[in-house]
């Protein structure tokens, strides 16, 4: 029996990133960035944060039309150029090929910023931001094929908490975020978990 409930909760994981990835299909400014993003071919890329995360909480709460994006995060990993003027000039190309406000930076130096050891890939650096349900992000393959890449998984997104990462636990930093991006407000049916 316990195998069964397991497999029946891997199923249901899988079942929900699939209409995660219907959703990021089906709103037509998340999937041209996409497609803009992949252009540039960066090392280990994807766009984080709200990209993904508010299109889910939008749809959970039966919002007819998605949030407004503050920004689009398009992070990547490149130990070989940790240059902030190669970032500038991707973010001020996407902006003017885009008119979107996007926001890039290299996880391959971030580490420096948040007085941690080095991260490995863009998956680990997402690993350290400050709510797990922000460490959600989407990309194309090279294939041109959808991936979420999600290191904590899709569980607490699904369940609409806002949730502190125990790998950067700044619980004031963590309430700060609450207060200042609104999201209790926005999105009611959210739930703080500490």
């Amino acid at each position: 029996m316990m195998w069964i409930w397991g497999f029946l909760k891997v199923d249901c994981a899988v079942m929900f990133e699939s209409k995660v990835k219907q959703w990021i299909c089906d709103d037509p400014e998340r999937h041209r960035a996409l497609v803009t993003a992949a252009e540039f071919r960066l090392n280990d890329w994807c766009i984080a944060a709200g990209f993904v995360r508010n299109l889910v909480w939008d749809k959970l709460h039966s919002y007819a039309q998605s949030t407004p994006l503050a920004d689009i995060d398009l992070i990547y990993f490149d130990a070989a150029n940790i240059s902030t003027e190669f970032e500038l000039a991707i973010e001020n190309t996407l902006k003017e090929k885009s008119g979107l406000n996007w926001s890039v930076k290299n996880q391959a130096r971030m580490h420096h910023r948040n007085a941690d050891q080095p991260y490995r890939d863009a998956a680990h650096a997402m690993m350290h931001w400050v709510e797990v349900e922000t460490a959600v992000s989407a990309r194309l393959s090279n294939s041109g094929e959808l991936e979420v890449v999600a290191p904590f998984g899709l569980e607490n997104l699904q369940n609409l908490t806002i949730t502190l990462n125990q790998y950067r636990p700044k619980l004031e930093e963590f309430h700060s975020r609450i207060r200042q991006k609104q999201w209790l407000d926005i999105w009611p049916k959210l739930r703080v978990v500490e």
